[in-house]
């Protein structure tokens, strides 16, 4: 996009449009001694030659080795017309569809992601995307104890497995709920929630449970039993899954006897680029009897007075979203552009195309795991079913593995457990996805042996 700075002849045509002497003159609310004089260490300004010399130099110094951390964030290619697309202007700048006659573009590719997104989570509605997937979740939280008819039911079992920064989320933004949030562990053998653990909270207060599938070691939980367990003892389930993994793994919806009651997590694998750290976007899904206490946007399909289709904003009016302590959420804003692109994902990939990436990543995970097993010090920490990632574990600590197949071929090797799972001792997380070849996994392997 071309920056064109103002001229001075154009500042003043402006300034006088406005009947305004200086520009200064539109800060005087602001007290002097607030004010910046001026920005230090700011160096002069370089000409088009010399900043386009610059940045290439710079470029030069990044390294573009193979990825193999996930944890949350995944590597997928995403088609070029995607990001093509969701440049366009008329995605890039829309603001909020509250006015539904000049909005009809926006509204309908909100429409048809949520149409996806309960297909592919096998659920009835799906609102308008959420901030993340940890706000989604904890979202999906406060809504579970909403909808409970038990009004002491104050208790949310979280698996130790879960993803951290989740959990960190979710005791953020439910602290002053007054809940508790019961962690429940993992069996140390296959990775996935303690049965054992969950008896304890059998025919007791609890509102929700949560599901991770995958869970945050890869490993794949039971979902049926779990599922049927918790409604059993008048529990509500809310999924957290993979979308892609979805794509292959039996839908939360189909979960047990009933599904689970609410879906939520992160739409990232769904064509949004790593780019360090975002933006990505948050789903949730709900059944339809539990629609009206769902956060976030809900677009819904209709017809106007001449009997054509139209898009509109359901179920709550704009001032939901100022009622303060009565509304049913206080988000007022979705990553609407990062749905978009998923839209326009899973629009060109469809149902198989995204099935052949969920069991290529699987494959991968599989073949890469065989051959880091056979290395010399490298073990397995579990032996559960996995997706797309697993645990190894080292007689070394995994920060110096980490640092030297940086360093030496500018790999990066997985994502480092000891800090959040301590009792795995020098254990590290290992992701890979359909963006990795035959070569790129035995070249992993010949690297991390070489570095042990």
């Amino acid at each position: 996009m071309p920056y064109i700075p103002h001229t001075e002849s154009d500042i003043k045509e402006m300034l006088s449009t406005i009947g305004v002497g200086a520009i200064d003159d539109l800060f005087a609310e602001i007290p002097k001694d607030l004010r910046i004089n001026g920005l230090k260490n700011i160096p002069e300004g370089m000409s088009e030659f010399e900043v386009a010399r610059l940045l290439k130099e710079r470029a030069a110094q990044d390294q573009t080795g193979l990825c193999f951390i996930g944890a949350g964030a995944y590597e997928h290619y995403i088609p070029a017309v995607v990001l093509d697309l969701i440049s366009r202007g008329e995605f890039l700048t829309a603001y909020t569809p509250y006015q539904a006659e000049a909005s009809q573009g926006t509204l309908q590719v909100i429409y048809e992601y949520q149409s996806m997104m309960c297909h592919l989570m096998q659920m009835d509605v799906s609102n308008a995307s959420m901030y993340d997937g940890a706000s989604s979740l904890a979202e999906a939280i406060l809504m579970a104890v909403r909808l409970h008819k038990n009004e002491k039911a104050k208790t949310i079992l979280l698996p130790q497995a879960l993803h951290p920064g989740y959990r960190m989320v979710i005791k953020t933004i439910t602290k002053a709920h007054g809940l508790n949030l019961d962690t429940i562990p993992y069996d140390p053998k296959t990775g996935c929630t303690s049965m054992d653990a969950l008896q304890q909270y059998a025919n007791k207060d609890v509102a929700a449970l949560v599901i991770a599938q995958p869970n945050f070691f890869g490993s794949l939980e039971d979902v049926d039993v779990l599922t049927n367990w918790a409604h059993q003892n008048s529990i509500f389930v809310i999924g957290n899954v993979n979308p892609i993994a979805t794509a292959l793994l039996k839908a939360p919806g189909k979960w047990g006897e009933k599904g689970a009651d609410i879906v939520a997590g992160d739409g990232q694998p769904l064509g949004a680029p790593l780019a360090y750290g975002g933006p990505y976007f948050g789903y949730m899904c709900t059944k339809k009897e539990n629609a009206r206490q769902l956060p976030g946007r809900i677009v819904g399909r209709t017809v106007d007075k001449d009997g054509k289709p139209g898009f509109v904003l359901t179920l709550q009016a704009r001032e939901q979203h100022i009622r303060r302590a009565k509304a049913t959420s206080n988000i007022c804003s979705n990553q609407a552009l990062m749905a978009t692109g998923a839209t326009i994902y899973m629009s060109l990939l469809g149902a198989e195309g995204m099935r052949r990436v969920a069991a290529t990543s699987h494959a991968n995970a599989i073949s890469l795991r065989e051959n880091l097993l056979k290395i010399k010090g490298v073990k397995a920490v579990f032996d559960g079913q996995l997706f797309h990632e697993f645990v190894i574990s080292f007689e070394r600590p995994v920060e110096e593995i980490l640092s030297a197949l940086s360093k030496k071929y500018g790999t990066q090797g997985g994502f480092d457990l000891t800090d959040e799972y301590p009792e795995l001792g020098n254990s590290l997380l290992v992701c890979t996805t359909e963006t990795k070849s035959a070569e790129d996994l035995e070249t992993y392997a010949k690297q991390l042996e070489d570095v042990l």
